[in-house]
């Protein structure tokens, strides 16, 4: 079975749907027209040169040029992590915090899969490990950023309250212990209902393109459940590994609310 090959002329004309959402952002007084062409040129141009690196990087498959993609990655989604929040940790905190979360999330799970489910030779192979890490990070981001600021705008809301059970004797874990369960909560809500309407509502993106290139649909649905326990499973380790260290900033030895750490998100 062959897929089918799509040529420049192809990509266009689906292009111009984006004019028709243009239209109407402009019909409705949305002011999204600039955002809608700038986010699409962004995405094109990013996904053509990623196509490019990618090529080469195949073709090489070397663990040292594999290892320096993946710390790009990692570095990327820290960045859109901090870049996601509505407040942020003074000094480099907040962005720290964002790496790590996303290093846990999507080197540990995608280890876990290449040496145990994918098995690849060799096993950094990049044509398994870069595609498989890009599902996982992309996932767990909008877990971890959803955690973070549910978190630290709880936090700076319910200050009042935090304080009072401090001075009653409790401790900054047992005061905040509310909060960091809803952020966790939170952060993982869009996985689960992702998981939830897998399949009847919609048919996830990695199975779609899997069976309009040839692959058997029985085989594609395999992959695709895999591929939906391993973002689970990365998008829970970041979300805990987030908001567990952020909780931690937020307090001091003496067990004190230091909102004086953060501050608002710059619009500039």
């Amino acid at each position: 079975m062959t897929y089918i090959r799509l040529d420049y002329v192809d990509i266009a004309t689906a292009a111009l749907l984006i004019g028709v959402n243009a239209a109407l952002s402009m019909a409705y007084d949305l002011g999204l027209v600039r955002r809608l062409v700038v986010a699409a040129l962004r995405m094109v141009v990013q996904l053509l040169l990623v196509g490019l690196v990618l090529e080469g990087l195949f073709a090489a498959a070397s663990p040292l040029l594999t290892a320096a993609v993946v710390a790009v990655m990692v570095a990327f989604a820290g960045y859109e992590v901090t870049a996601r929040q509505t407040r942020t940790f003074t000094a480099w905190w907040l962005p720290g915090i964002g790496a790590s979360s996303m290093l846990v999330a999507g080197v540990t799970v995608t280890m876990i899969a290449l040496t145990t489910q994918v098995r690849p030779e060799p096993w950094h192979d990049p044509r398994y490990a870069i595609p498989l890490l890009g599902m996982v990070l992309g996932n767990a981001m909008t877990g971890v950023s959803v955690g973070l600021e549910r978190l630290l705008s709880s936090a700076a809301r319910e200050r009042t309250a935090i304080e009072a059970r401090l001075s009653l004797g409790h401790s900054f874990a047992e005061a905040t212990s509310g909060l960091r369960r809803e952020a966790v909560r939170s952060g993982l809500i869009p996985t689960i209902n992702s998981m939830s309407a897998a399949g009847i509502v919609f048919l996830p993106g990695m199975m779609t393109g899997q069976i309009l290139a040839g692959v058997e649909p029985v085989q594609a649905v395999k992959y695709q459940i895999l591929i939906m326990f391993l973002i689970a499973g990365g998008t829970g380790l970041g979300v805990v590994v987030a908001v567990v260290a952020a909780s931690r900033r937020l307090t001091d030895d003496r067990h004190r609310l230091r909102l004086d750490r953060l501050r608002p998100r710059s619009s500039t």
